[in-house]
């Protein structure tokens, strides 16, 4: 597979008639492995076994409805009384993170209104806060662990 600047994880790979299938564990089926699905899979992983994000409260292709046009999100995290709190924008690892894609995710925001974006396409990773004071994101040096993400705002954990 392609190599991302994340740990390695095995997953449970299979091939059907001409294409290849990845299990997702969040959606428990699997899906057809695109360079953004691996993103999306070693990403996750990252998060829940890494950074100790719930899987429970990490939502995958969340669909959005937004004038009347039908959106969807690579993944959501919710807090625990299921109030949305970060968007998260994955890429395959040959797409440049670049303004478009913070204008996707800022788009998005206009319907969640969420006070953290993660963004990443498994080599570059950015994860930051919008300060709704300054219109400005204020990015952190690296992804945080979820309880450090929790405190950042008083969230239920």
């Amino acid at each position: 597979m392609w190599q991302l600047n994340l740990p390695e994880y095995i997953f449970r790979i299979k091939k059907q008639t001409d294409k290849l299938l990845i299990f997702d564990s969040q959606r428990k089926r699997y899906v057809s492995l695109t360079p953004e699905e691996w993103v999306r899979q070693n990403f996750i992983r990252f998060l829940v076994e890494d950074k100790g994000y719930p899987a429970a409260l990490l939502a995958i292709e969340k669909q959005l409805n937004m004038n009347g046009m039908k959106k969807r999100c690579d993944a959501i995290l919710f807090d625990k009384d299921a109030k949305p709190i970060m968007i998260i924008e994955l890429k395959a690892p040959n797409v440049p993170i670049s303004q478009s894609t913070f204008d996707q995710v800022a788009v998005y925001n206009a319907k969640l209104k969420v006070d953290f974006f993660m963004i990443s396409n498994g080599m570059e990773h950015f994860c930051c806060r919008v300060n709704t004071k300054t219109a400005r994101y204020e990015y952190f040096p690296e992804i945080p662990d979820y309880k450090s993400l929790m405190l950042q705002n008083d969230y239920k954990m």
